[in-house]
């Protein structure tokens, strides 16, 4: 369903939960809140404490060194070193904001032809907590975690409100000190202590979990023939959108058990079976006769058994 669900290349695998959870409340209510936006607005990413600490300890090393050391990682061949190259990568980036997508982004260079423009206009922040913050809300949140949930929610006609993302709680959050969001390595601590009001403290300061699905499993196990099938190397070169060797690489070492490359894969997928969905539905559109009733589109047929 995901194709037709997000009518768009959607690469975000909790994706999945998502649907089933907003399945799963739409039995019993039609509206339901989400806490997005508290992790870019109150700094509780623990990818803003690691850059901060890479630019602490790196401080003094000449930027040169930092792209030199970068592509002598990326060199090491990848297998089990993925994180390697993630770092890798960060290492050569050019500036601040380069390196923010390098931590964001999983492939650099598998599109044929790509430049990556992620913004045109650069935030005006020094501090480097707050620039991931806002680049968070400008790209992450939006593109993103919003995206992902308005989707599977409206799929199964649930309205999801984000009471987080007020425009007046926005602009009261960029007026608080940063020091009343982060403490060392802990972030959003002043939602924590309106939290202590209401709820025991063991259930709020506990190590933070992403809404993960056992995907490496999955794609190994029982989505392996159907991976398989969208990630054929001829029709990748066919399409001419992506290059088939890296991809391939990855699949084949990730079903080797050599590789961890599951969101990357997870991505291409998506890709692929959007293509596959649009494909079959213009088919589908040209094969209906003009002297009968046209349906509705594949996308539309979906979207009103959902509902």
């Amino acid at each position: 369903k995901l194709a037709a669900m997000y009518d768009e290349p959607f690469g975000d695998s909790s994706q999945i939960p998502t649907h089933l959870v907003a399945q799963l409340a739409r039995q019993h209510v039609t509206v339901a809140l989400s806490g997005d936006g508290g992790d870019e607005l109150f700094g509780g990413y623990t990818r803003y404490f690691i850059e901060q600490k890479y630019l602490q300890r790196t401080a003094a090393i000449p930027r040169p060194l930092h792209t030199i050391l970068g592509r002598t990682l990326t060199a090491i061949a990848p297998r089990a070193w993925h994180r390697v190259h993630k770092v890798a990568r960060v290492l050569a980036s050019d500036d601040r904001d380069a390196m923010y997508f390098e931590l964001m982004s999983h492939w650099s260079d598998v599109v044929i032809g790509g430049n990556d423009q992620p913004l045109t206009a650069r935030p005006s922040i020094d501090d480097p907590i707050e620039r991931m913050m806002l680049l968070d809300q400008l790209s992450y949140l939006p593109d993103d975690i919003l995206t992902k949930v308005d989707r599977a929610s409206m799929a199964v006609s649930l309205e999801v409100r984000e009471p987080l993302l007020d425009h007046r709680l926005v602009e009261f959050a960029w007026r608080l000190p940063l020091a009343m969001k982060v403490r060392g390595a802990t972030g959003k601590h002043v939602l924590r202590r309106v939290l202590d009001r209401y709820v025991p403290r063991t259930l709020i300061e506990r190590p933070k979990m992403g809404f993960g699905i056992p995907l490496e499993t999955w794609l190994r196990g029982r989505l392996r023939d159907w991976a398989e099938s969208l990630l054929d190397a001829s029709t990748l070169r066919a399409q001419g959108l992506l290059d088939p060797q890296p991809i391939r690489a990855k699949w084949e070492e990730h079903i080797a058990g050599k590789g961890e490359w599951k969101h990357y894969l997870w991505a291409v997928l998506m890709l692929q079976s959007w293509l596959s969905h649009e494909r079959d539905a213009s088919t589908s559109a040209t094969d209906t006769p003009r002297n009968t009733e046209c349906s509705a589109s594949p996308i539309a047929r979906s979207s009103r058994s959902d509902a």
